[in-house]
């Protein structure tokens, strides 16, 4: 993975207010790959994501 397709991902939970700073990469689908499965309270669905490259 090189630096010009790695994105710097924020995850906010509108639920509970949790925040979390990943890196990832984008799909062939327009998804963003972390590995983030859920938020600590159980949201999976209900999140804020905002990309920005690295």
């Amino acid at each position: 993975m090189t630096t010009a397709n790695r994105y710097r991902i924020v995850i906010r939970c509108p639920l509970c207010g949790e925040k979390y700073i990943l890196r990832g990469k984008q799909n062939e689908n327009g998804e963003y790959e972390t590995g983030f499965k859920q938020c600590v309270c159980g949201n999976e669905d209900r999140l804020i994501i905002e990309a920005t490259p690295e």
